[in-house]
């Protein structure tokens, strides 16, 4: 069951991406006995609008991802969760607004620290710009700390461990796309729903391997 309206939300874009990414990784019927799980039936028949129009309650997404892991325990849900946020952001968010330039052959010849700094920080920015997700990015000498104030993916949950992995699925894949296609350890380091301040994503600067 959904928690109670947050009054956050996403753009219908960025909710319609993750749901049509839930489809491919997931298949059709499971995605509809997850969305009927969330109580979000509706969107078993019309998938929101690809506009930009912050309508999509954060506490739905936090629903969706609640009834992941209820429906596969958690750690299929966390699995899922992952694999649908990368999925998310090389389908509705590698080529929008900031990450748009991380294609140009220029970009492609800086350091590899630089791609990823570039990379959070353009990030961070179409999170804050289009959406209610405040994100911010701090550097520390092994890495950088990727803050979030309200997630979307635990508004008024409380669990004994992180949980926001399709955050930190989309992480992965920005940092993968913009690095050219190196992976990254992105670790939830801080998380709301354990009781901290904010979600914190904790990245190392060197690529795994």
């Amino acid at each position: 069951m959904a928690p109670g309206k947050s009054g956050l939300y996403y753009p219908n874009k960025f909710a319609r991406a993750y749901l049509v990414a839930m489809e491919d990784v997931m298949g059709h019927n499971s995605l509809h006995a997850v969305l009927k799980m969330a109580d979000l039936s509706h969107y078993v028949e019309a998938l929101p609008p690809d506009t930009l129009e912050r309508a999509f309650d954060f506490a739905e997404f936090t629903a969706i991802n609640v009834a992941l892991e209820e429906l596969y325990g958690p750690r299929g849900g966390r699995g899922l969760a992952l694999r649908a946020g990368r999925a998310c952001f090389a389908q509705g968010m590698r080529n929008f607004g900031a990450m748009a330039g991380a294609a140009d052959p220029a970009f492609r010849t800086l350091p590899l620290e630089v791609q990823v700094k570039a990379g959070l920080h353009g990030l961070a920015g179409i999170f804050t710009r289009f959406s209610d997700q405040t994100t911010h990015v701090i550097e520390h000498s092994e890495g950088f700390d990727l803050g979030v104030d309200q997630s979307p993916a635990c508004w008024q949950r409380e669990a004994d461990r992180p949980v926001c992995h399709a955050i930190a699925g989309m992480i992965q894949e920005c940092l993968r796309w913009v690095s050219g296609g190196h992976e990254f350890w992105v670790v939830e380091s801080g998380c709301r729903a354990v009781g901290d301040e904010q979600c914190v994503f904790t990245i190392d600067k060197q690529p795994i391997g």
